[in-house]
């Protein structure tokens, strides 16, 4: 590998002059670069020695650019069988975000400036919620080009590195849960349950939310064949997503069983008298036995029924969503006996909750766990210690 100055006279008989990089990649293939400044061409030249050496490097001339490996990446997540909802939230990424802005910018040239440039002009007129998911999805594709030998490095995973030490994270951001606010507090359940007795149709479905924590689409897949009233417990099996297309849980965590409340058990009973047949053997289906809308839950279930409990904003709507109830189940799990919470430890909520991590849960819930008088606990373990 060589770097030298090569120098040129142009028809008017100026002189022109480039710094050149002449070196044979991993394939035995000579390949020749210019550059201005002998600073870049000397920059390029270490950068492409390490990469011929480790079988990485691809020139130029056989780079493709980010709008075609956006398209290779979109491939693998449809044969992957990922949720039609993430593959549509990928492509509205590609879209609208990706290719607009650097679709026509090869790989090759995709540095951890030209990334860094890229975020600055997403934050323009983007969320900072909005500009990390797209950033994310960049770097999920340049993975995947990074597998197919396309590129040689992921330049995103080098602007988190570029973050200074001090940056907050994304959870301080995002901010802690708060009841009240994030969180239906107790008395604010105590309301709904209260306006759910009028309303036969909601209260099973939102007492189950309440006091099972499931999820939106593991409510709506749930099968009457996964709940044991006699035992007095739930399985999750199944899920449907928002196209009304049932399939597994979320991740191998969310295949779980929960114990329900009696009177949890006392209303699904009653409700599976009553609840509309359907071959999907649903326990809360739609009219017609089906799978039942999501939006419906909340626009014709929880919401009307937050306003005539009294759970409003000072605009006077609804105050939560339906994930919210999920979030009071959590809390309740957590909360001490004593306050009427069941006091779980960690590792038991975080299966009750099916995430498939116990970070996941800690991170999302540890500062609700109480915390006992460490004062008189530490004086209390130093008397025993030295006595």
């Amino acid at each position: 590998m060589s770097v030298r100055k090569r120098t040129w006279r142009n028809r008017d008989g100026s002189q022109g002059e480039a710094w050149v990089v002449n070196y044979t990649d991993q394939a035995g293939a000579r390949r020749l670069k210019s550059f201005d400044r002998k600073k870049d061409a000397d920059a390029f030249a270490g950068a492409v020695s390490v990469d011929v050496r480790s079988g990485v490097h691809v020139p130029d001339s056989q780079s493709i650019t980010v709008a075609e490996a956006a398209q290779l990446w979109l491939a693998s997540a449809d044969a992957a069988g990922l949720e039609r909802s993430t593959r549509e939230q990928y492509r509205r990424h590609v879209k609208l975000h990706i290719v607009p802005l650097i679709g026509a910018v090869k790989l090759s040239q995709l540095t951890v400036p030209a990334a860094r440039a890229f975020e600055d002009r997403l934050r323009r007129d983007r969320s900072a919620a909005m500009v990390r998911k797209i950033l994310t999805s960049l770097g999920s594709m340049l993975s995947d080009a990074q597998e197919r030998g396309l590129v040689a490095q992921n330049v995103v995973r080098g602007l988190r590195l570029r973050r200074p030490a001090n940056k907050p994270s994304d959870a301080r951001i995002r901010g802690r849960l708060r009841v009240g606010t994030d969180i239906p507090s107790p008395d604010e359940i105590r309301a709904i349950i209260t306006a759910l007795n009028n309303r036969s149709q909601w209260r099973p479905l939102l007492l189950t939310a309440m006091f099972t924590g499931l999820r939106s689409s593991e409510l709506r897949g749930l099968r009457w064949s996964d709940i044991d009233l006699r035992a007095g417990e739930l399985h999750v099996r199944q899920r449907a997503d928002r196209y009304r297309k049932i399939g597994p849980p979320k991740s191998e965590s969310g295949e779980r069983t929960i114990p329900l409340p009696p009177m949890l058990t006392r209303t699904l009973r009653e409700w599976k008298l009553a609840c509309p047949k359907g071959d999907l053997d649903l326990v809360f289906p739609n009219g017609r036995g089906r799978i039942m809308d999501y939006n419906n839950i909340t626009a014709r279930g929880l919401g009307p029924i937050e306003i005539a409990a009294g759970v409003v904003t000072k605009s006077g709507n609804a105050k939560y969503g339906l994930h919210a109830l999920r979030h009071f189940y959590a809390s309740w799990c957590i909360n001490r006996r004593v306050d009427g919470g069941l006091e779980l430890p960690l590792k038991v909520v975080q299966a009750r909750l099916g995430h498939a991590s116990i970070r996941m849960t800690a991170d999302r819930y540890g500062h609700l766990f109480p915390r006992g008088d460490d004062g008189a606990e530490m004086a209390a373990a130093e008397k025993t210690f030295l006595n």
